[in-house]
C-alpha cells in the first residue's frame, strides 16, 4: 500500500490528474520501484511459505519480517539514487537464498524420513534459529 501511494502520490504531484505512465524522472524512479517489488514478492511468498511449512516457522517468519524491512530499504533507496538501492536489493537475496536453502533443508528431511526412517527435524530447527540472527549483519 504504501509503494502504491507513492506511485499515485508522484503521478499526480508530477502530471496534476490521474495516474500516468510518462511523467519526471521522479515518477519513473518510483514507478520502477515499485514495479520491481511487485515482481519479487510471489518468490518471496513461495520460498516464505514453503520455509515454514517444511522447515522451521520461527526463523522463516523472522527472515519474512526482514525481507519486508529490506525491501522498504530498497523502494527508498531507489528513490534517491540508484546506487542507494543497491545495499537493500543484495541483502534482500541474502534472505531469499536463507529461506531457500530452508525448503531445500526441509525437503530434504521429508525424503530422509520417507526413505531411510531418519529424522533430522531437531536439528534443522536449531541450525536454523542459530544462523538467523545472522541475517541481520549488513
Amino acid at each position: 500500500a504504501f509503494f502504491a501511494n507513492k506511485v499515485e502520490h508522484e503521478s499526480r504531484h508530477c502530471n496534476g490528474k490521474g495516474l500516468q505512465r510518462h511523467g519526471s524522472s521522479s515518477f519513473d524512479r518510483v514507478y520502477t520501484a515499485n514495479q520491481n517489488c511487485g515482481h519479487a514478492y510471489p518468490t518471496f511468498l513461495a520460498v516464505l511459505w514453503c520455509a515454514g511449512l517444511l522447515c522451521s516457522q520461527a526463523p522463516a517468519a523472522f527472515a519474512g519480517l526482514m525481507y519486508l524491512f529490506v525491501r522498504q530499504k530498497y523502494f527508498v533507496g531507489y528513490l534517491g539514487e540508484r546506487t542507494q538501492s543497491t545495499p537493500g536489493y543484495l541483502f534482500g537475496k541474502r534472505i531469499i537464498l536463507f529461506l531457500f536453502l530452508m525448503s531445500v533443508a526441509g525437503i530434504l528431511n521429508y525424503y530422509l524420513v520417507f526413505f531411510f526412517g531418519s529424522d533430522f527435524e531437531i536439528h534443522i530447527k536449531t541450525i536454523t534459529s542459530a544462523i538467523s540472527p545472522l541475517l541481520l549483519i549488513p
